[in-house]
């Protein structure tokens, strides 16, 4: 019924209820009332809408339109509609009422003049974005309100002496909103004290509570770790014994946790044999333990700038599962017999003990590939070991990218963070070829072990990933063959064809906003309990196995890598188990890295908005890396991006072509798109929420 109702109201301005039921032909009185309902129904779902004469008409047809609103620190925003198809509309700081940045809200469209934006005003909050805000205690005399880190919202925020839950002036603290519109302010109430508002990375500690993050361990999840003690009995267990081998550890120079630890050598046959050995996490944090729920309930680790929130406490993360060099530690190791062209000869999968030799860093051992003396001097016992592993992954790399792997060529920052917790500086991260080596090393290891459980037949959690949706697909097409780059698809594009398109943009002005485009045309890597294949990475199998100190999946992969392979028997009680609840386990893991992936996009955006705060007005050279219906985001050379918004451009009135992501001039037909150079200035930065306005020179 609801899209007979729609297609009636297509042709027609507004009908009553009545009319809109003599066109069904409808008699009965039942029908009447399941008329009623319907069209209640779309209502409150914005598809139609009530005028004051008490007629309906598609929301489409009228001045109204839904959409999400982005407010700036100035007090006015733009709505950007649920229609992509739509221009943003802008809302005068009197037009927004009481609606908060992020709400989704109904706008009535109130005039377009040409040369300007649409103008409108809210008239309703659909759904507010935000139950909770975090803030500074504000005591004047006998009132308290909270200095709101959101400098969007304008209102004063009340807070009644009764729900300070102790919270004294200058306290950081989180509030639950009790009421958004009250007499023109906001009442809520301390739900949790932070700190003091100057205390060092109390602002990235916010963020992390802001999503419902605890940075902090509790006092019972603390004293079950400490129980945990490392114990081996080389007569008792059946750990295969790799204390005596050359393995060593490769990680960042700030890296405190240590889960993978390789070693290489060449068989009689002259083949490599290449170990992956990982923490074995899952012999301490046992399934349904205290330390396993709160694994679970969080899913992952944090990484901010020069803070990190583990997902387990550091008795385990920093110590008894790190492998620490020189120290004994239990883990799990794939072997792999490997041909020197990269071919998988053999491989295995046990229960082992090891004792890493060296803790090297990427910077060491790129140094030790630059032919730096010293550290060849250093580290001359593992000289060709290393000089090895550097073939071997070529090898797999070429292996890797026949079978259809695409290897996106992304930009990653690193910002500079001192101690009192303020951004000195962002860099671009250099990438080395030990890092290269690594990837490599992991991957395959990760694939092996996907490739074994499938063939079994049991209940297992996968790491996949979809090909792209058509419409993405249709987008990037027309974008590249705008630019001049052909690729040939269809209904789909074949990794292979991906491939040929990042080679041909490598070392153009268009290689950075192509490569985004990519990725912003891919589905998202998830987990699951069914086997669909990576589309990204080429993989028929994979999984995560290599990071079970940070990662929950990866403890799980190796809590079933023990009943499957390493104990005497297959539990049938264990596989029922995990029959039943895989499919809820990938579901929250995936949902618990994508929150962490966004507070932590969100911390880096606030510090490298700290950052540029002490370069307001200067001008830089960028590119700009996307083109939306509000504005170009415009890229420097240290990974910093900017919005220059679509008010700000006023030499014409630009139109967005949404199928080649470009603005257009209506007057000059001047075009902006992606890969182009530009010179701008840096107007204004919002430092909590991670914004940056650039203005285009000319």
């Amino acid at each position: 019924m609801k899209e007979k109702i729609i297609d009636l109201l297509k042709d027609n301005k507004a009908l009553s209820v009545e009319e809109i039921f003599s066109s069904f032909g409808e008699t009965s009185s039942s029908d009447f009332k399941d008329l009623v309902k319907e069209i209640n129904t779309l209502v409150e779902e914005y598809l139609i809408i009530e005028n004051k004469q008490g007629n309906y008409s598609l929301i489409e047809n009228t001045n109204f339109l839904t959409g999400t609103l982005d407010l700036k620190e100035k007090g006015f925003g733009f709505v950007i509609p649920d229609n992509k198809d739509q221009d943003d509309i802008f809302i005068g700081k009197d037009k927004v009422f009481d609606a908060m940045n992020k709400d989704r809200v109904l706008v009535y469209i109130s005039k377009k003049r040409l040369g300007f934006r649409q103008e409108g005003e809210i008239r309703k909050v659909i759904e507010r974005r935000f139950k909770y805000i975090i803030g500074t205690i504000d005591k004047k005399q006998n009132h308290s309100y909270l200095k709101c880190d959101d400098k969007t919202i304008k209102q004063k925020i009340i807070i009644k002496d009764k729900d300070l839950l102790g919270a004294t002036h200058f306290d950081k603290v989180k509030c639950e909103i009790t009421n958004y519109a009250f007499k023109g302010k906001i009442e809520c109430k301390v739900i949790q004290v932070i700190g003091k508002e100057n205390d060092p990375f109390i602002d990235m500690i916010s963020k992390l509570i802001k999503y419902d993050i605890d940075p902090y361990f509790s006092a019972e999840v603390l004293n079950e770790a400490e129980k945990l003690k490392y114990e081996y009995d080389e007569k008792t267990s059946k750990r295969i014994d790799l204390r005596d081998e050359m393995i060593i550890t490769i990680d960042g120079d700030d890296a405190k946790d240590f889960d993978d630890a390789v070693g290489l050598k060449i068989n009689e046959h002259g083949n490599y044999v290449l170990t992956v050995s990982i923490a074995d996490v899952s012999h301490y944090v046992t399934r349904g333990s205290i330390l396993d729920e709160e694994a679970y309930n969080r899913g992952t680790s944090v990484y901010f700038p020069r803070l990190v929130t583990p997902m387990l406490p550091e008795k385990l993360s920093n110590d008894l599962c790190s492998l620490k060099p020189n120290v004994e530690r239990l883990t799990q190791t794939c072997e792999m017999e490997i041909s020197k062209s990269g071919k998988v000869v053999n491989y295995n999968i046990y229960e082992s003990v090891i004792k890493s030799k060296y803790r090297m860093t990427y910077s060491n051992v790129n140094r030790i590939f630059d032919e730096d003396k010293e550290a060849i001097l250093e580290y001359n016992e593992i000289f060709g070991m290393l000089h090895e592993m550097k073939k071997l992954a070529k090898a797999l790399n070429v292996n890797r990218s026949s079978e259809g792997s695409i290897n996106f060529e992304t930009e990653e920052s690193f910002i500079k963070i001192d101690d009192q917790g303020k951004a000195v500086d962002v860099l671009l991260r250099s990438r080395g070829i030990s890092e290269n080596i690594i990837e490599e090393f992991m991957l395959l290891a990760n694939k092996l072990v996907a490739e074994h459980i499938f063939w079994l037949n049991l209940p297992f959690i996968y790491r996949i990933h979809e090909k792209p949706k058509p419409e993405k697909l249709e987008r990037l097409l027309k974008m590249t063959q705008a630019l001049g780059f052909k690729v040939k698809a269809k209904n789909e594009i074949s990794n292979h064809e991906l491939q040929k398109l990042l080679a041909n943009i490598e070392g153009t002005q268009y290689e950075k906003g192509i490569n985004l485009l990519v990725l912003r045309s891919m589905q998202k890597a998830v987990y699951s309990s069914e086997n669909i294949g990576h589309y990204g990475l080429g993989f028929k199998f994979y999984t995560h196995f290599t990071s079970p100190i940070r990662r929950y999946p990866d403890l799980i992969v190796h809590r079933l890598l023990r009943e499957y392979l390493y104990n005497d028997v297959q539990s049938t009680d264990v596989i029922s188990y995990y029959q039943a609840v895989m499919k809820d386990i990938a579901s929250d893991t995936s949902k618990k890295e994508y929150n962490a992936m966004i507070v932590s996009r969100e911390v880096d955006d606030m510090k490298k908005a700290e950052y540029m705060s002490k370069y307001i007005n200067k001008k830089f050279d960028g590119i700009i890396s996307s083109v939306t219906p509000f504005g170009l985001y415009v890229s420097l050379p240290n990974t910093v991006e900017g919005l220059v918004h679509i008010s700000s451009i006023q030499d014409d009135f630009y139109h967005y072509d949404e199928s080649l992501l470009i603005l257009v001039g209506e007057r000059t037909k001047n075009i902006y798109r992606i890969g182009d150079n530009v010179k701008v200035k840096l107007v204004g930065v919002n430092i909590p929420d991670g914004e940056i306005d650039f203005r285009i020179l000319r």
